[in-house]
């Protein structure tokens, strides 16, 4: 069956700066070479790629009072807030080609900004091994990207938190987080206290993959603006071995296709990051091209013709 999508505009964020692991800022050529513009193209979506955002190099250092290069993190999520910003003000929807998912403060505060300007109800799906809902106070390496979720619903930093203009960003009720497996004790326990909405590993294997994502996705109407952050570490490492942060367990190719089947069945999907895509890590692109391959997914792909 046919389906309508709005005009699409992807952009690079060439950075690890805020991973644990070098090889991530190579994620977005990766992605490029293992063809989504073509993919979405052929498949009848209008795709722009501007091509790549610009930030300062990754130092490599310690940690500074818990952050792991606070400044150019704050720098490289300002410069997606900025390209989201423009692409969601042009009625085109942003695709962010990561790079390390502490990059998703900037994509999310752009939409959260133009989902309270718009009047419409913003719910994100944080797909991810990780809750990244690490403080400096708890972490155990200060790499920011374990800390995005928290920084969006204003425990952080204050220049993380002021990116978009309002703090909090969101609040933990719009998050929903699927395939979470591996979560720090200290960070156990925040999210309890915040109340995140976790469907994790144990729960996908209890229920299966449809009933999750039926309750993930409940509550959603024409008003919904459905954000997107995908990180490739959600997946099982044997299928998706490039990605810095790889934990055993992570959901398969079939229940990842029919995750992302039934988020485009609800033609809500309205902003997309792609992230932690390490070709330094990767067996001849496989991850980027599993990686393109579900974002088709996203976009109508089906192993069936539906109504």
């Amino acid at each position: 069956m046919a389906r309508r999508h709005p005009p699409v505009s992807m952009f690079g964020v060439p950075t690890d700066v805020g991973a644990g692991a070098r090889g991530a800022s190579m994620g977005p050529e990766a992605l490029r070479v293992a063809g989504l513009g073509e993919a979405l193209s052929a498949r009848g979506v209008d795709v722009v790629d501007t091509g790549d955002v610009l930030g300062p190099r990754n130092p490599w250092l310690p940690p500074v009072d818990g952050y792991r290069h606070l400044g150019e993190v704050v720098a490289w999520t300002q410069a997606v807030f900025d390209a989201s910003a423009a692409i969601l003000a042009s009625g085109r929807l942003p695709l962010m080609l990561g790079g390390d998912h502490s990059l998703a403060v900037g994509s999310i505060a752009a939409v959260a900004a133009h989902c309270r300007r718009a009047g419409r109800n913003l719910r994100v799906l944080w797909l991810d091994a990780h809750t990244d809902f690490n403080t400096s106070l708890i972490t155990p390496s200060g790499n920011i990207h374990g800390m995005p979720v928290a920084c969006l619903c204003g425990i952080g930093p204050e220049p993380l938190l002021r990116i978009g203009g309002q703090v909090p960003a969101l609040v933990p009720a719009q998050v929903r987080q699927i395939g979470i497996r591996s979560v720090d004790q200290d960070e156990k326990r925040l999210v309890k206290e915040h109340g995140l909405d976790i469907y994790d590993m144990r729960h996908i294997d209890e229920v299966g993959m449809r009933q999750t994502m039926q309750q993930v996705l409940m509550g959603l109407d024409e008003t919904t603006h459905l954000h997107v952050s995908f990180d490739v570490d959600i997946l099982d490492p044997t299928i998706a071995p490039g990605t810095g942060t790889a934990i055993p367990g992570g959901v398969n190719y079939r229940e990842a296709q029919l995750m992302m089947e039934m988020i485009a069945d609800t033609g809500l999907l309205g902003s997309l990051d792609v992230v932690e895509v390490n070709p330094a890590l990767d067996n001849r692109n496989a991850t980027a091209e599993l990686a393109v391959d579900l974002v088709e997914s996203l976009f109508g792909k089906s192993t069936l013709m539906r109504d």
